[in-house]
Order: C-alpha cells, then sequence, then structure tokens
C-alpha cells in the first residue's frame, strides 16, 4: 500500500483500520489502492469494510459496504443493509462493485460530520444546486 492520500484525517481513518485488524488484509489493500476509495473514510463494523464521504460520525451511508464471506469469499451490501448487491470471490471484485455504485460526483471526504456535510451541499439562497457561478471582470 502506498501512502498517498492527500487528506491527513482520511488517511489516519486509513491507519486506524489497518490497525484495528477487523478486516481482511487483502480487502484493504485492494480497497486503498482504488484511488476512488481512497479519498473517503473508511470505519469497520463487524468485520465491514465501509466507505463515508465525511470524516466525523455520524458518517455517510449512501455507499456499498464489504462484508467477509465463507471461504475467503466477500459480500457487497448497501448502501442499505437491506440491499443485497453480490457475493464475489475476490477482495477486487467486492471493491470494483462498490466503485460502480458510487454516488454521483462522489469526491474526497468532507472533514466533518454528514450534518455538516448535508449543510455544505445544499443549495445556496438564490442559486440552484450545480449552477456555475459567474465573475464578470
Amino acid at each position: 500500500m502506498t501512502q498517498d492520500s492527500s487528506n491527513p484525517v482520511v488517511e489516519a481513518g486509513w491507519q486506524a483500520v489497518r490497525d484495528d485488524g477487523r478486516v481482511r488484509n487483502e480487502l484493504l489493500e485492494a480497497a486503498y489502492d482504488e484511488p476512488r476509495l481512497r479519498q473517503l473514510f473508511p470505519w469497520t463494523g463487524m468485520g465491514e469494510l465501509h466507505f463515508s464521504r465525511c470524516t466525523e460520525w455520524p458518517w455517510t451511508w449512501d455507499i456499498p459496504y464489504i462484508g467477509p464471506g465463507a471461504e475467503g469469499t466477500y459480500w457487497v451490501l448497501g448502501p442499505l443493509r437491506s440491499e443485497w448487491v453480490g457475493q464475489v470471490a475476490t477482495a477486487q471484485e467486492a471493491v470494483n462493485l462498490v466503485v460502480d455504485r458510487l454516488p454521483t460526483a462522489c469526491g474526497p471526504a468532507f472533514v466533518g460530520t454528514s450534518e455538516e456535510l448535508a449543510a455544505h451541499e445544499a443549495p445556496k439562497p438564490g442559486r440552484q444546486k450545480g449552477d456555475a457561478q459567474t465573475h464578470s471582470g
């Protein structure tokens, strides 16, 4: 694993996930090697690897997550626990399933909570979300 995350808070999250030992190393390596996942904040629960668009709890729940299956396989669920994506043989296949289902315009993790992220992403008064701001001059 190379250490090239541009956000020290996100990088510290990846280090904490490595250190806690709850997720298989091959999965951590495959996820970290994928730039679109490496820029997100990782967290673990019940042996599952989750990805958040913000760095503080409560995290976002809009990205599928990966859990350990039997005999070295992996399953992908989500974003909701009731949404089954599939079971695959390798960590790389699991990572690919998550990447294929990332939210539109999913960028680097926002430093803050999911509520702060929602406020940051909310349309500003007088502007529509996604409007380009023009400058004269």
